[in-house]
């Protein structure tokens, strides 16, 4: 029997990884297509919400921060447990048009109207609806499309779109602001904030021709017909998905109540949720702390983007150095490292002076973030807030969603799976108090005291390292295939 030949090693070798696309399916690269159209115009509604929310709608720091961490944010994770289901009942082609249809309609709502609670019942409330669509079809889509020779290489590939379209985002934030037209069109006269919501409409809208072109392949055009014998009426199927689908999330919730793990977990998720509301916080805090600290319309989008381009980066760089060490020990010392970056903002603006005035600081300043005048302070010190940040998310990020899946029960690994989303909920609703953070020191009008703001930040960062590290005892759970002391 003649031997396999050796792998190539390598850059070669890993350029040759990608070779397995060369024949992929052309709904996959349709695929990567609408993923990165989806997440710039998400991403861009994300970094606009809560200006819109006080400066358009007259919220106050306190009420845009609960509607985004409380409302908007926890619907989407909420809905986003539930579409999977539907999705399985109705066909990615559909879903994904339902999806896109709800969005484009709430956009549309939020780009025209000033009247509170008409932008927030027909625009936010369906927005988090429509977005949440599109989280598990992406997923789905991307296993249908890709065989298991392409697999890992296209989850992959998904994720890095995903971080290119955050990057888009961030520079079209800013080229907008910064822009700053005036312009009337049929007696409409669009503010700053509507033109970001017009500009991710637009992107909306350019996704019905990418799913157009999806083909349905036998299996879910099988998959429809049998939905359809199930139920007769389009909506009366989406209706019954959805009632299914509560109760299978609360049947889930009553099995793994009894199990001795699931207490344990809970606890490491609720701890992880506190680093994942300084992750969100660069969406809901960070636009209104740069026009107050730095100057209106400071370009805070290209300074969020230095997170997105070291992940694509670090993420698989350092999952391949550590990959021997086990998922705990990752997450704690990410998590340290995560909350270290955050008490960089703590620190005296004098003592990043003479950073400022550096060759450094003049190139980051005046040619990446295209400032003019003198630099500010806290532009170096957000620089290298995001840049260790980034390092330590690095670390523990990718390794929650694996020590989910390495405690599970056998058999039980979707299950456990599906809980690594409670972080994120978690986050959602600790960042909801953060517009009485801002406002109490870094108020639009009257003294600020920007560090204690990221002090209470940093020291809320802390809580999941240092909880981690305290309680391991109690909470940590024996991995599949690791020691204890791995």
């Amino acid at each position: 029997m003649a031997e396999s030949p050796p792998p190539v090693r390598g850059l070669r070798g890993f350029f040759g990884k990608f070779s397995v696309l060369r024949n992929a399916r052309r709904e996959l690269w349709l695929t990567f297509l609408i993923k990165f159209l989806i997440y710039t115009a998400y991403s861009i509604t994300n970094k606009t919400m809560v200006l819109w929310l006080s400066r358009d709608l007259g919220f106050s720091d306190q009420a845009a921060g609960a509607l985004v961490g409380w409302v908007w944010a926890p619907a989407m994770t909420v809905f986003t447990l539930l579409a999977g289901s539907l999705t399985d009942a109705i066909g990615l082609r559909r879903t994904f048009f339902l999806g896109v249809a709800i969005c484009t309609f709430a956009r549309s709502v939020m780009v025209v109207t000033t009247i509170p609670a008409l932008a927030l019942i027909c625009g936010v409330l369906p927005l988090a609806v429509g977005e949440a669509l599109g989280t598990p079809v992406l997923l789905a889509a991307t296993r249908i499309y890709s065989t298991t020779q392409q697999r890992s290489i296209a989850f992959s590939i998904i994720y890095m779109v995903m971080n290119v379209g955050y990057v888009a985002a961030g520079w079209i934030f800013d080229y907008i602001r910064q822009l700053d037209l005036r312009f009337r069109f049929f007696g409409f006269q669009p503010t700053t904030h509507e033109q970001l919501f017009l500009v991710s409409l637009t992107i909306e809208v350019l996704i019905f021709p990418a799913i157009y072109f999806l083909r349905r392949g036998e299996a879910e055009k099988a998959r429809e017909a049998r939905a359809a014998a199930a139920t007769s009426g389009f909506w009366r199927r989406i209706g019954v998905t959805v009632r299914e689908s509560a109760l299978e999330t609360a049947q889930l919730f009553k099995r793994l109540v009894g199990q001795s793990a699931f207490a344990r977990i809970l606890v490491f998720f609720l701890l992880i949720g506190f680093l994942k509301a300084i992750f969100l916080q660069m969406d809901y805090v960070f636009p209104k702390f740069g026009d107050r600290v730095l100057g209106l319309h400071a370009p805070v989008g290209k300074l969020a983007n230095i997170n997105a381009i070291l992940i694509i980066i670090l993420v698989p760089t350092i999952g391949a150095l550590t990959q021997r060490f086990s998922a705990y020990r990752m997450v704690v010392i990410g998590g340290a490292i995560c909350a270290a970056g955050v008490f960089i903002m703590a620190l005296p603006p004098a003592w990043f002076v003479s950073g400022a005035k550096s060759s450094f600081g003049q190139w980051l300043g005046h040619s990446y973030l295209g400032v003019k005048g003198d630099i500010n302070p806290y532009y170096i010190m957000s620089a290298l807030y995001l840049t260790v940040f980034s390092v330590g998310e690095s670390f523990y990020s990718p390794r929650v969603y694996e020590y989910a899946a390495a405690i599970a029960p056998r058999g039980q690994e979707a299950s456990y799976g599906a809980l690594a989303y409670l972080p994120f909920l978690i986050g959602k609703l600790l960042i909801g108090t953060a517009g009485w953070v801002l406002a109490a020191f870094c108020p639009a009008q009257g003294p600020r005291r920007p560090a204690m703001m990221w002090l209470i930040f940093a020291l809320a960062a802390s809580v999941a390292p240092l909880g981690l590290l305290l309680f391991s005892r109690y909470i940590r759970v024996p991995e599949a295939g690791r020691s204890q002391a791995a």
